[in-house]
């Protein structure tokens, strides 16, 4: 799968999966923070993606301070599934 058709994916998992009816995939931005300012994340949403990214690429996720830089922006997640993927 090409990188943009990941990216946009992954934006629409992050709505489903989060249950961000109010946000459209073309509103989150590639390189902003998903935490904090930028979409406005918080910890329980970093449990959400970290089970997403289990279910839909098989990739799992055991050390916190990794799972903070994989999910720091739709950026490094897609490069992380890129790189991790098992399904």
């Amino acid at each position: 799968m090409e990188k943009e058709q990941l990216k946009q994916q992954v934006k629409e998992q992050i709505i489903k999966f989060l249950n961000l009816n109010s946000v459209k995939p073309e509103e989150i931005k590639d390189d902003e923070p998903l935490f904090g300012e930028g979409l406005g994340l918080d910890s329980i949403d970093s449990i959400e993606l970290i089970v997403m990214l289990s279910r839909e690429y098989g990739i799992n996720i055991q050390d916190p301070k990794e799972g903070r830089k994989i999910l720091t922006t739709v950026n490094t997640m897609v490069d992380y599934i890129d790189q991790h993927r098992t399904k």
